[in-house]
């Protein structure tokens, strides 16, 4: 009982233990578990009755109150029995034919990839008697050379997650593989009718050269369908920039095993991005004294809010986003990149200091420096980075310029864009999304779910049943990157195999299929 409850009559007490002493109870001694109940007042009467309703009459009852004591302690003593309960034994049933290449406690190893934000990690992915158990880096990958990163080591959780997708649905519905294939097919004769008009594809990054050609040939069969790609966050300055400075896209690549003086633009190279395992090796390889070798590397960084990078820096200035554009303009000046004549007079304000001392260094490094902007830099950024690191001469020793690994590069946004406005207007009728989940990661701008909901045909593969899954017709369960085959781009266009550990769990498919 609480304190509160708590009402005890010390006379009534006393005159009951008298009587029992004077004998007038003739069925031996009497015990209790509190004072409360040796007092069996009102107030512990209703305490009984609140708490045990169903025995409440029992306990009136001086017989079988008793009992009642008694089945409530051999209850609470019983419970405890659950766990000492002996379990029987098992037995694993042994392989028919047992497989060569199986033993049981001894581990394999596959070459595999991860693909993220449409760039590939070199993994080696260690199998237990059939089970993916632990990713590593490949060494002999050029886009990870044994080093792997929180995200890869996070997706083995993803493949064992209780909540992944498990079903085909409509409409929340459970269907048949074969009645998805029947109602995409009406919907593909018709858009072929029409040499495709009516058909999209919204997709994350393609960079598989097998998805590619698998793409292009619809489009070569159905001219008119679109596709449309869009990554929550994506690289759109880094191709605007390229698009300003050379007239086309490009693939950078940065050679920091090379470089003397880094300039970082809010750019944190050592813990995301393309290429981030292999630029962080390589840069805290310059800051090794080894040997006969005792130059370090230089790094200076401009940024908003701290980041591994900066944190690493030997110069960091925090600058407000308003104010990086014109700090790098005014370094492209001091480097001696001609502008307009308006970017002439591009100033840094109150860190002209900061200006001239940064670029005093790199000139004295000419040749072994690197400009690196981040990717949510503007356009106009990423052109005047490509401007300093040709006026530098960095370009062809620690800048080099490859193809897009992108098989279509595009403005994603604006093209998630025109996708939005097709929707509004009544023009797409069927909308294929292969992953992603614009619903909840677009700009809020869009409105996208609305949109989505006045497309007649609406089919999403994803690995969960999120947000943009709930809004479509078609859900279909996606394979996991270690239950599938596929094909990816390292950082540097290296072509990567991705392949399977296990057959897939839930049933899933892949874009492929």
């Amino acid at each position: 009982m609480s304190s509160t409850d708590r009402h005890i009559n010390f006379a009534l007490m006393r005159d009951r233990i008298l009587a029992d002493q004077n004998g007038k109870q003739e069925d031996g001694k009497l015990y209790w578990r509190s004072l409360e109940e040796m007092a069996d007042t009102d107030e512990f009467r209703e305490f009984v009755s609140r708490e045990f309703p169903q025995q409440a009459e029992e306990w009136d009852d001086p017989v079988e109150r008793r009992t009642f004591l008694k089945l409530m302690g051999a209850s609470l003593a019983l419970a405890g029995l659950s766990g000492c309960v002996y379990q029987p034994p098992e037995k694993i049933v042994p392989y028919v034919i047992q497989p060569e290449e199986i033993v049981p406690g001894k581990a394999l190893y596959f070459a595999t990839a991860m693909q993220l934000g449409g760039v590939a990690t070199g993994l080696l992915a260690k199998s237990n008697e059939g089970r993916p158990t632990k990713l590593e880096g490949n060494p002999d990958h050029p886009g990870s050379r044994g080093a792997t990163d929180v995200f890869a080591q996070a997706s083995l959780l993803d493949l064992y997650d209780p909540d992944r997708s498990q079903t085909l649905t409509y409409r929340e519905e459970i269907r048949p593989w074969s009645g998805f294939l029947d109602d995409i097919k009406k919907a593909l004769d018709t858009a072929r009718a029409r040499q495709g008009a009516g058909l999209r594809f919204l997709t994350e990054t393609v960079t598989s050269p097998t998805l590619a050609a698998q793409l292009k040939n619809i489009f070569k069969e159905m001219p008119q369908a679109r596709l449309h790609q869009y990554e929550p966050a994506g690289r759109d300055g880094a191709r605007g920039g390229a698009m300003l400075a050379f007239g086309q896209p490009v693939n950078t690549i940065y050679r920091f095993d090379q470089a003397d003086r880094i300039f970082a633009i809010d750019s944190d190279f050592l813990s995301c991005g393309p290429g981030n395992l292999i630029y962080a090796r390589d840069f805290i390889a310059r800051r090794k004294v080894e040997g006969d070798r005792r130059d370090m590397n230089r790094l200076y960084v401009i940024e908003t809010t701290l980041t591994n990078t900066g944190a690493k820096a030997d110069h960091r200035l925090p600058l407000r986003p308003s104010e990086i554009e014109g700090f790098v303009r005014a370094v492209a000046v001091a480097l001696g990149v001609r502008l307009g004549a308006g970017d002439q007079a591009a100033s840094a304000g109150a860190y002209g200091w900061w200006v001239a001392a940064l670029a005093r260094d790199l000139q004295q490094s000419r040749g072994r420096s690197i400009i690196i902007p981040g990717d949510e830099q503007s356009p106009v950024v990423h052109a005047l980075a490509h401007a300093m690191n040709d006026a530098l001469g960095n370009v062809g020793k620690t800048v080099t310029y490859t193809d897009p690994l992108e098989a279509f590069p595009e403005d994603q946004m604006q093209s998630l864009r025109t996708l939005v406005a097709d929707m509004n207007s009544g023009q797409v009728e069927t909308l294929v999304m292969l992953g992603g989940n614009p619903v909840y990661n677009s700009p809020v701008d869009l409105n996208f779910g609305e949109s989505l909901k006045k497309v007649p045909l609406r089919v999403h593969l994803s690995t969960q049943r999120d947000e943009t899954s709930e809004l479509c017709h078609w859900h279909i369960p996606e394979a996991h990157y270690l239950e599938s085959w596929g094909d990816t781009r390292a950082q540097d266009g290296t072509a990567t195999i991705i392949q399977p550990l296990i057959a897939p769990l839930y049933g899933g498919r892949t874009a492929h299929e």
